[in-house]
């Protein structure tokens, strides 16, 4: 396919259809936020996906169909970052409209870079002993919390004594950076940005969690039915990371996974082994996707 070459063309009664209800399903994820939102009501657990990633709920409601397919009488898309008008007339209700092969150009780099490290990525096996223990680092021997309206569920000097009786071997540099200095030297491995390509592995949390980051990086590029995918992962293995974590947040609703015992590890490593199973799929179609746009720069 020639970069600008449009496989298909959607008329309005195909894809309305499928916008309405991507919608609809990105209100059912972001309600709550949403509704939080309005109160002025944070949440420790959930916000995250919103504050750190800053993806907004409006971009995620609008629904996308990836690099190659153009959509009939789509007069809202014709404006909008990324997209642009065929050349020809215009359907009735509107201009037919589809990703800009101008914007593929100038995000060349990004799918690349994007697309060597999903693959470096799915190419090592998953690594299952982390036990979550970033979140600990987060907060040895600092004094403070990072959610300081939760409290530490084993109190400041228990939660030092857990990370200290365990070997910590986070993989994830964006985890990592927010080691308090004490807790950096005992990481197995000191981490830079430089490593990620060479060090990221499909058992992580946080590299399962970023599938989202780089889907929403892509788009208009990228399908949005893969975007609600993996935000969906993302929303369920926070969640996961931070009942592994050490505040107490069973106010919110959330049971501890109580990873300073055999039997909470346990229990960790089956919930992330599940996470990275859910991983595994998505990271093969975001990286199908990533060498189909790559093949049509050529």
């Amino acid at each position: 396919m020639t970069v600008g070459a449009a496989v298909a063309v959607f008329a309005e009664s195909e894809w309305r259809p499928r916008a309405t209800a991507h919608a609809a399903r990105a209100d059912e994820l972001a309600g709550d936020y949403l509704r939080r939102r309005a109160t002025g009501t944070r949440h420790p657990v959930l916000d995250f996906l919103w504050t750190y990633y800053g993806h907004r709920p409006a971009q995620l409601r609008r629904w996308h169909p990836g690099f190659g397919i153009a959509l009939a009488g789509a007069a809202e898309y014709s404006g909008l970052r990324g997209y642009h008008r065929l050349d020809g007339p215009d359907t009735a209700s509107g201009p037919v409209v589809t990703a800009d092969p101008r914007f593929l150009r100038a995000r060349g780099d990004t799918v690349s870079y994007i697309a060597g490290l999903l693959r470096a990525t799915a190419s090592r096996p998953a690594q299952l002993s982390c036990f979550g223990l970033h979140e600990w680092a987060m907060v040895y021997r600092s004094g403070e919390v990072r959610h300081d309206s939760v409290p530490l569920r084993l109190g400041a000097a228990g939660t030092d004594a857990v990370l200290e009786s365990m070997p910590v071997r986070c993989t994830h540099f964006d985890a990592f950076r927010f080691f308090t200095p004490p807790a950096v030297g005992r990481n197995n491995r000191h981490l830079t940005r430089d490593d990620q390509p060479r060090v990221e592995q499909p058992g992580c949390l946080h590299a399962n969690m970023d599938l989202y980051k780089w889907c929403f990086k892509l788009s208009p590029l990228v399908c949005s039915d893969l975007l609600l995918d993996c935000f969906a992962l993302a929303r369920d293995a926070r969640e996961l990371d931070m009942r592994a974590s050490p505040y107490d947040l069973r106010d919110y609703g959330y049971e501890p996974v109580p990873i300073e015992t055999p039997a909470g590890r346990a229990d960790y490593v089956r919930a992330q082994s599940a996470i990275a199973d859910r991983a595994e799929v998505l990271r093969r179609r975001l990286l199908d996707s990533c060498e189909s746009l790559l093949a049509a720069l050529d």
